[in-house]
């Protein structure tokens, strides 16, 4: 695919995704690290809305080249007038450092995004990200949630690239002239993405662009759930003096579970039961059996009810 067919379906997917972009005043911000995806989106971006963009790199301070690595896109922004911001994180990032790496990154982002006023933030995820999700989702056991994988729209967050291949992103920075920057974390086999990745390496001949489409089907019958529960929810959910009830549950299990969810997160908002804690409540509250599950008394039958358990007497 030549590089203005590939400009204008990278216009044609900013316009599915935000269909008033092309006719305003908005600024689209990117996620840049200098890798080739990366470098893709900025490129694409810059030749399909010149001087309407802005570019910010995250160096969370984990590797020594990543100042480096951030100048570089810098220089790159710079020779294409294109506003380019360094962020970095104010305290050392620590734990699961994948996890709170991203949390760092998004919440520099955000900042970025609110103090320069730009409207969206684009990043970089493809076809392929996409793929490896699904299949992380399915090995790790995920419910139709965790299916619907990589979002191409979630908030002010849009991912454009995602019905391109990542061969195809790094051929269109080649014929660029730009040699992209490769992060060594993605040869780190302790990452459980590498391991998928490589995995998928060994196949050929499928279109890797097709798992969007399911991922956007299985996004589909999410919100298709959700909406039902909410219609459901307002029907046969009443709140009483401390808590509520349900007064219906004869529903297919997983609207059931949903429901039940909706009535704990009503006692207790932060309450997040696994499902391994959800599956025999629902049977015992089937049989009429009252338990608890955190600080809330679940009492079954033909209503269900659902109120804060009695304080223990300690003395």
């Amino acid at each position: 695919m030549t590089g203005d067919a590939l400009t204008s379906r990278f216009r044609e997917a900013v316009a599915a995704l935000v269909p008033d972009f092309d006719n305003s005043d908005a600024i689209l911000g990117l996620a840049v690290s200098g890798g080739p995806d990366s470098l893709a989106l900025l490129l694409l971006a810059h030749d399909s809305f010149p001087g309407r963009i802005a570019a910010a790199s995250v160096d969370h301070g984990l590797r020594p080249e990543a100042n480096d690595e951030c100048k570089f896109v810098a220089t790159l922004c710079a020779d294409r007038a294109i506003p380019h911001h360094i962020l970095t994180p104010s305290t050392p990032i620590r734990g699961s450092i994948q996890s709170e790496a991203r949390k760092a990154r998004y919440s520099l982002l955000n900042g970025w995004m609110e103090h320069r006023n730009i409207a969206w933030l684009a990043t970089a995820h493809h076809a392929d990200d996409q793929l490896e999700t699904l299949i992380m989702r399915v090995l790790r056991g995920s419910g139709i949630d965790g299916m619907s994988a990589i979002r191409s729209k979630r908030g002010h967050v849009i991912r454009p690239l995602l019905p391109f291949s990542k061969d195809m992103l790094i051929q269109y920075v080649t014929t660029q002239g730009i040699k992209p920057i490769e992060d060594p974390s993605n040869k780190d086999q302790s990452f459980d993405r590498v391991r998928v990745r490589n995995a998928l390496s060994q196949l050929s001949g499928f279109d890797v662009s097709l798992a969007s489409q399911s991922a956007a089907a299985l996004d589909d019958a999410r919100t298709a759930i959700h909406w039902m529960v909410d219609e459901l929810a307002a029907v046969h959910v009443k709140p009483t003096a401390n808590g509520c009830q349900l007064d219906k549950h004869d529903f297919p299990h997983e609207i059931v579970r949903r429901l039940l969810l909706k009535c704990l997160h009503i006692c207790d908002p932060a309450l997040s039961p696994r499902g391994s804690q959800l599956e025999p409540l629902i049977k015992g509250l089937e049989r009429g059996e009252t338990l608890t599950i955190g600080d809330i008394l679940c009492k079954g039958g033909l209503t269900w009810t659902f109120a804060p358990a009695p304080k223990r007497n300690n003395s």
